[in-house]
């Protein structure tokens, strides 16, 4: 039986808290990390009605892609809708975990498996993410040194690349300097002329640790006055990361055909199928992004997609897109339903990954807030 903490370090290796948008609220919200966990309860939304169903299938872990507190809270007495969902799963032993922003954009996430609900192949971001900035740092120490300061870097945080930490790469050289009156040399004398076998040392560091990386290699080098260079990379895309989807179709089809796809693959809301567009056009191309996804707007278009299907489109930026005659036909479905897609695929991941430790089940309870249309 695993540990909480164990399916948590699944989930963050899957989608890394770090790649969140800065306002977003994810990770552990509730539990223990020790606690054990024999049953998963998979949701969109941590609402009243989907604890109920967590409580009733005596789940151990609620997992959520909506934050139960996005905004910073004082308190959570039971007296608040938030603050009761809180105390009703503490009561009951029901951890709740949140990943939102952070599995819009990865392999196995939010937008991704809204493609492949509907048949997409050949899929790529719409919008690819950035990888974080990268510094090259490169160090010249006595070679008995090297491997102390080598450690030292490593220790603050340079060197990590993907999977791996304390990476490194380091040539053999000859330092040349003579130290001058007032000097305090760690190796040689002051006035006369030394050669030091040395050894060059290149690092890469995570741009935002590049003070304390740098202050890292000044406190253990030996020498009074250290060489070092800093050099910013030239920043690159992460080609399988990154807002939305781009792909084909088996073949193309009018667009009505496309909308009832949709529909067909979608769990029903009173929301519907909105589509803007001629229903005979022909698409093949299809833009996508599960969840909110018109600031995706005129990426979609400079892609050439045929459609761009979406969730929250707004009247103003839908209507001067169309103006465009080379705009992509649009289609709008419920919030809950596009992202309800990325839950089968969660649950399979985890079963793949824990086998028959764990009992992890998809929520039939839908959060859609709209119950009805007039």
């Amino acid at each position: 039986m695993p540990r909480l903490g164990e399916i948590t370090d699944l989930l963050e290796q899957w989608y890394p808290p770090h790649t969140a948008d800065s306002w977003d609220a994810v990770g552990l919200v509730l539990g223990d990390p020790v606690d054990d966990v024999r049953r998963v309860l998979l949701a969109v939304d941590p609402t009243a009605a989907v604890v109920d169903e967590a409580v009733l299938h005596d789940a151990d872990l609620l997992v959520t892609h909506h934050p139960l507190f996005l905004k910073a809270v004082h308190g959570i007495a039971a007296t608040d809708p938030k603050g009761r969902v809180a105390h009703r799963l503490l009561g009951n032993g029901c951890a709740l975990y949140t990943a939102h922003t952070n599995a819009d954009s990865p392999t196995g996430g939010v937008s991704e498996s809204l493609a492949l609900a509907l048949g997409l192949r050949d899929l790529r971001p719409l919008e690819p993410d950035s990888k974080p900035p990268l510094d090259a740092l490169v160090a010249y120490v006595p070679r008995q040194d090297a491997e102390r300061v080598r450690a030292a870097l490593a220790g603050s945080g340079a060197g990590r690349l993907g999977d791996y930490e304390a990476a490194s790469f380091s040539t053999p050289g000859e330092g040349r300097f003579r130290p001058l009156d007032g000097a305090v040399p760690a190796i040689g004398e002051v006035g006369k002329a030394e050669v030091v076998a040395e050894e060059r040392i290149e690092v890469v560091v995570p741009r935002g640790l590049r003070t304390q990386v740098v202050a890292a290699l000044l406190d253990v080098h030996p020498y009074e006055e250290p060489a070092y260079q800093v050099f910013e990379v030239a920043p690159d895309d992460e080609p399988d990361r990154g807002s939305g989807r781009v792909g084909r179709l088996p073949e193309a089809v009018p667009l009505r055909d496309f909308a009832a796809l949709v529909a067909r693959t979608l769990p029903a809301t009173a929301h519907g199928v909105r589509v803007a567009g001629n229903p005979d056009r022909l698409v093949e191309r299809v833009g996508l992004c599960g969840g909110a996804g018109d600031f995706l707007l005129d990426r979609a278009r400079s892609e050439g997609v045929d459609v761009y299907l979406t969730s929250d489109l707004r009247h103003h930026p839908a209507s001067e897109l169309r103006e465009h005659p080379d705009a992509p036909a649009l289609v709008d479905v419920a919030h809950w339903a596009a992202e309800s897609t990325w839950l089968p695929v969660l649950r399979d991941r985890l079963l793949g990954a824990l086998g028959d430790t764990v009992e992890v089940r998809v929520s039939e309870v839908p959060t859609d807030p709209w119950t009805f249309r007039a």
